[in-house]
Order: C-alpha cells, then structure tokens, then sequence
C-alpha cells in the first residue's frame, strides 16, 4: 500500500511539471503534436526507470559519507558527496545515448521529429530533478526509488501528452490574437496544474487527521483530570466554609 501511494503522489501530487515546473523547456517545445510528445515521454519514463535506482545505488554505496565502509574501515571517513552531480548527469547521459541510438534504429521518424530535443534530455532537469528528490527523500530501500523514478516518469509522460492534445485542438480554435502559442500554452499549463493539485486531498488528506478511537483517548484523560481538580476544588470550598461557619459561631 506504501508502494502504491508513493507511485500516486509522484504522478499527480509531486509531478515534475505541474508541482515543480522542472523540464518545461521540452515541455513546451515538443507538445505541439501528440505524436512526438508520445515518443518524448516514452523515452524520459525509460530514463527515468533506468537512471534513480542506479544513482540510487550511488548514492548508497559510493557518495553519501561514510559510505565507502562496505570497502574497509580505513574508508569510513570518506566523503564523496562533491561528485554527486557529476556522476548522476554522467548516468542520466549514458541512458540518454542509448535511447537515441535506439530510437534512431527503430522510429527514424520519430527521431527526426524530437530533432534536438532528445539528446537534450541528457540535461532535462526533470531527470536531474528526480535524482536528487531521490536522495532528498532518502529512501530505505531500491524498490522504493525505483517506484518513485517510474511514477515520476509518468507523471511527465502524462502532463506532456495531456499539453499536446490540448494544443492540436486549439490550433482549430478562436482564440484571441493577444494569447494565441505560448500564451495559451501557458494558461493551459495553470490550470492543469490546478486540477493535479485536487490529488493531493484524496492521497494526503486522511494522514493528518487522527483517528477517532485516539481522539477519544486522548480527551479522556483530559475529562478525567478537569473533574479530579473540580472536585478537589468543591471539596475545599466546601471545607473552607465549613471552618468559617465556625470561628463564627465560636465567637
């Protein structure tokens, strides 16, 4: 079920354009038609699938500090977290080159069409971006990067080919001259990211309210105190009156 909410959240509620705006530039420039919006996010769900377990595993075993331990305890103090950067982009360019290649293989068209774009997801900084939530997460195991890498994949993926549907109908469309391209686009993109934020009540929603059986043992105890001090409160007015009642009737 955990794995499950984590795949959700990093579709809708952390999705890399419509919560954190990260790989617009592909974004907007290669959702003009469906088709090649289609073959981009195909391609960033691959590289996504591939590259966060793998700098995942990094990250783990080779960046964090102290993590070069599994070598010997001469290297528990090594600290290579400067190269972070460098060896996530030098992954995320490794499965970017092997995307192109096959793409060039098997969908010249396709190939054609993506122009420039595709080798620029080497530089994407939503796969960059999903490194290194991935580390900010600090997940307790692969699966879970995975999970996230492929949910965040798809996220894209969606987001891309929803803005590529949008704008083939639109071009048919009368749309006023002051908003027509990347006004529109951008207005789109909005309003979408609006809707995707409705996720976040349905997945999130019910984590911060507590439940009624602690609620009810929580406020019981409560009850229970403010009735202990009443009483001993009416009790020693009770006792208090009783004394002056008294020292009156002495006197």
């Amino acid at each position: 079920m955990e794995l499950l909410q984590l795949f959700l959240k990093s579709i809708f509620i952390d999705n890399m354009v419509f919560a954190t705006f990260l790989g617009m530039c592909s974004y907007l420039a290669v959702s003009k038609k469906v088709s090649t919006a289609v073959g981009l996010g195909a391609a960033v769900i691959f590289v996504m699938l591939v590259t966060v377990p793998l700098n995942y595993l990094l990250d783990q075993y080779i960046l964090r500090p102290g993590a070069l331990v599994w070598l010997g305890e001469e290297y528990a103090d090594y600290d290579l977290s400067f190269l972070t950067f460098i060896l996530f982009i030098a992954t995320i360019a490794t499965m970017v080159q092997l995307v192109e290649m096959i793409v060039e293989k098997f969908a010249p068209a396709l190939y054609n069409s993506l122009g420039i774009f595709l080798p620029l997801i080497a530089v994407n900084c939503a796969i960059l971006g999903g490194s290194l939530f991935m580390q900010q997460k600090e997940f307790a195991n692969i699966t879970e990067a995975t999970v996230y890498g492929v949910g965040s994949g798809i996220g894209w993926f969606l987001a891309i080919l929803a803005i590529g549907a949008i704008r083939e109908k639109i071009r048919y469309s009368n749309v006023p001259p002051a908003f027509r391209g990347l006004g529109m686009t951008f207005i789109l993109t909005g309003l979408m990211a609006i809707g995707f934020m409705s996720f976040g009540g349905m997945l999130t929603g019910g984590d911060e309210t507590p439940a009624k059986k602690d609620v009810v043992e929580n406020v019981a105890p409560v009850i229970e105190k403010e009735s202990i001090i009443e009483q001993t409160i009416d009790s020693t007015a009770v006792e208090v009156v009783k004394d002056s009642v008294t020292v009156i009737a002495q006197n």
